[in-house]
């Protein structure tokens, strides 16, 4: 690394405060990896209603901010907290903010607009001017907008510029024209006119992929996709035309959370050293959740949103009949579309001590499943990064997943010529290419020598975060030698 750098990340959401996805989980752990790799990093977001000043030690540091907004000014408080070191402040605001919910509400433009536009005038009030500023998705894409219009000859952000990653491209906060006279932003200097977006609605995810210095997404693989009109959501030719500064940069997984050998909810601790505590981990789940106490009887297991778009109607097609035909336990854990809950309940009842089903999801039981379980299945249609399949391996799960985003980048296919591989991937998502992989795992298990063999290559690789926040610095760096060559040509 040449120069420590100032980055501000902006999000909607971070962990332990709010999450709706594994946004938050991003957000709880990239700076915590940038600051230990020597970077000033600090985190705002919104300090919604559940959030309590006293629970989380929050001070206010700036009791009354004007943040400018349509023709005129509101004003938030600010209030800040320490997180391994990184401090997050929240852009307080009773009227946008203490509510139930995070968005979904007819308001959002005029909510995140203003947490945007608090997140700027944030860093002058503070005196803190950051060298890149980490936008995450639509609620905060209208910041690369600002600094390339409205904010371009503010000699605050002069040098500062701008990387926006996408976490899914299906959310995009579409809404009307009224959103760009909040923003205080021109209505003609972009349009996604490609034939793909409505004439009278704007996208803000949009105007963040053409002003942004920088673009990425969170897997090499899902930033080739979205470049096709399949997976690009009507974005894919402004992506394309924007390819020469669109990126994959993997999530991680925090390996203080997620370790076997020190995690605090398991039965018995384990290594890739020693393996004998996985044992002990499996025999627990299977009394946990009422199946038959057998160590020879493969556990497979999801944890997952319980819809099409996870590939879950593929799992639902073909497991009864591997319930009928093969000894193993199935182990499902989550929420979605109200048939799945019925179906797995069914199931349940029709196949007990051999298939277990909790509508919910608890950290707690999450990190006895992935402990306890012997494959993990992940048949998602689509899955621009997912982080299941690498907390899975780091456990000595085997995975079972679809060729698609993330998982394609995360999961090596067990070649039985070589012996290599990390788990069972399949091409097409189709219920049959899901049954020959899961057919394939099960013909694996058999023999434990070639098995053991695999957990351990899963095991050792290498999915945290810090190899992550290498990556993350260059594209910062690549955004600032791009900020500063554009602003050079414009002046």
């Amino acid at each position: 690394m040449s120069q420590p750098l100032r980055i501000l990340m902006v999000a909607s959401e971070m962990v332990p405060f709010a999450k709706t996805g594994g946004l938050a989980d991003v957000i709880g752990a990239l700076p915590k990896a940038l600051r230990t790799a020597g970077h000033d990093v600090c985190v705002v977001m919104p300090r919604y209603g559940w959030i309590a000043p006293e629970r989380f030690d929050l001070q206010t540091v700036v009791p009354t901010l004007a943040v400018p907004i349509e023709d005129g000014y509101d004003h938030a408080m600010v209030q800040a907290t320490m997180v391994a070191d990184v401090p997050v402040w929240f852009v307080a605001h009773d009227t946008y903010f203490n509510r139930d919910g995070m968005s979904m509400y007819d308001d959002d433009d005029r909510r995140f607009v203003f947490f945007c536009r608090a997140a700027l005038e944030l860093t002058k009030a503070l005196d803190w001017k950051p060298d890149v500023i980490h936008c995450h998705d639509w609620h905060t894409a209208i910041i690369p907008n600002w600094l390339r219009t409205v904010l371009h000859d503010d000699p605050w952000f002069a040098q500062t510029a701008s990387l926006l990653t996408i976490h899914n491209l299906a959310f995009q906060g579409v809404f009307g024209h009224r959103v760009l006279e909040i923003a205080g932003v021109p209505h003609g200097d972009f349009e996604v006119t490609e034939g793909t977006a409505p004439n009278d609605t704007v996208t803000l995810l949009g105007r963040g992929i053409y002003y942004a210095d920088i673009i990425n997404t969170v897997s090499p693989s899902y930033a080739r996709e979205i470049l096709d009109p399949d997976a690009g959501h009507g974005l894919d030719a402004l992506l394309r035309r924007r390819r020469d500064r669109l990126y994959g940069v993997l999530n991680g997984i925090d390996g203080e959370v997620y370790t076997p050998s020190s995690d605090r909810y398991l039965a018995t601790p384990y290594s890739p050293a020693d393996l004998s505590g996985k044992a002990t981990c499996k025999t627990a789940l299977q009394a946990m959740l009422g199946l038959l106490v057998d160590a020879t009887i493969p556990v497979v297991s999801v944890i997952s949103r319980l819809t099409t778009l996870k590939g879950f109607d593929l799992l639902d097609e073909i497991i009864e009949p591997f319930l009928r035909t093969h000894a193993l336990q199935l182990v499902v854990m989550g929420t979605g579309q109200q048939r799945y809950h019925d179906r797995l309940i069914e199931l349940q009842a029709r196949f007990p001590g051999q298939v277990a089903f909790r509508l919910t999801f608890d950290e707690a039981l999450a990190h006895h499943i992935y402990a306890g379980a012997d494959m993990f299945v992940m048949p998602s249609r689509v899955e621009p990064c997912g982080m299941s399949q690498m907390i899975a391996m780091r456990y000595g799960t085997v995975p079972i997943v679809h060729a698609t985003g993330g998982l394609r980048d995360t999961v090596r296919d067990y070649q039985p010529r070589t012996n290599d591989g990390t788990g069972f991937v399949f091409v097409t998502p189709t219920a049959l290419a899901l049954a020959q992989a899961l057919e394939r795992a099960l013909q694996l298990y058999a023999d434990q020598a070639r098995w053991l063999q695999l957990m351990l290559r899963g095991m050792a690789s290498d999915f945290t975060w810090q190899a992550a926040a290498v990556h993350y610095t260059d594209l910062y760096q690549r955004a600032m030698a791009a900020h500063s060559a554009d602003y050079e040509r414009n002046a």
